[in-house]
């Protein structure tokens, strides 16, 4: 018995990776997986199909079940057919994993507004595309009397949640998927739908290319040490968020090697206050109180 026994799961962006990690485990769990990639290079150019369907047969040569799908995440289309693929071929759909994703790395200064806004549009609209159809799905489920249990996971970063230079599209799209979860979970709660987040850290083509990271994330010499970068140990977590009866949801996660941390949302902290309207000169003198 796996923990996924009879779960239906589309992985996007899983010909590589953590995702190609996800959908194996998936399947290693019990799950069937819908295997989503376009195959593209890591700023998001060109395609190469085969790049799903050696996981699927990885999936298949070791006893699970698995379908390849090619759909783009962002095309509102592509995401419906994506959908369709795992209600078409298992009848049903029960975990969505957000995971498609692209880098054009560049200082402020020096980015180019295409470079903005295709990061921009992979991560949040490849994030808000195939949710919106797999909510409204789950939607129509509860509506006609079926017991939905659902889940989401998303995929932020500690480049928006934390910040790092040379990112702002990066970081700006992975605080937005943050936010994205947040409220999404609010909504979905009554439809039967749980949506949480992660950010994980791990040795992908995204990392060693990440300004800073690629001697940090390299794998050890030593075969006996545990290799905390590796990829495969994002997945237990994400196959978790996907079990039926995992409670949690709202939640954003950090996660490296085996450590698993969650984050606090922004809150209110420290406060001025007076009962009229603050002057330029008051807040010059008050303002330090909020570190400013």
């Amino acid at each position: 018995m796996g923990a996924l026994d009879g779960r239906i799961a589309i992985i996007t962006g899983a010909g590589r990776g953590i995702g190609r990690e996800y959908a194996l485990l998936f399947a290693a769990e019990g799950a069937k997986v819908v295997v989503n990639d376009l195959g593209g290079t890591l700023d998001g150019s060109g395609d190469d199909v085969s790049a799903a369907q050696q996981v699927v047969d990885e999936i298949v040569a070791a006893g699970g079940e698995a379908v390849a799908n090619h759909d783009d995440v962002t095309d509102w289309e592509g995401g419906k057919r994506l959908i369709d693929t795992a209600l078409e071929t298992y009848g049903d759909l029960h975990v969505l994993v957000n995971n498609a994703g692209i880098l054009r790395d560049r200082v402020l200064v020096n980015m180019s507004e295409e470079e903005w806004d295709a990061v921009i549009h992979v991560h949040l609209k490849g994030h808000f595309v195939p949710t919106r159809h797999a909510a409204a799905y789950w939607r129509e489920q509860t509506k006609a009397g079926k017991e939905v249990k659902a889940s989401v996971i998303n995929t932020s970063s500690t480049s928006g949640l934390l910040g790092n230079p040379g990112q702002t599209n990066y970081g700006a799209a992975k605080a937005g998927i943050a936010a994205f979860t947040t409220i999404a979970a609010t909504e979905l709660s009554r439809y039967g739908v749980r949506v949480n987040a992660l950010a994980p850290n791990a040795r992908t083509r995204m990392t060693v290319e990440t300004p800073g990271l690629a001697d940090l994330v390299a794998a050890p010499e030593d075969a006996g040490t545990f290799d905390a970068w590796d990829p495969a140990n994002i997945a237990p977590l994400v196959a978790y968020l996907g079990t039926e009866g995992c409670p949690a949801t709202g939640k954003v996660y950090f996660i490296l090697g085996g450590q698993i941390r969650l984050f606090q949302p922004w809150t209110l902290t420290d406060t001025i206050e007076k009962d009229d309207r603050w002057t330029v000169a008051e807040l010059q003198g008050e303002m330090h109180k909020l570190g400013g």
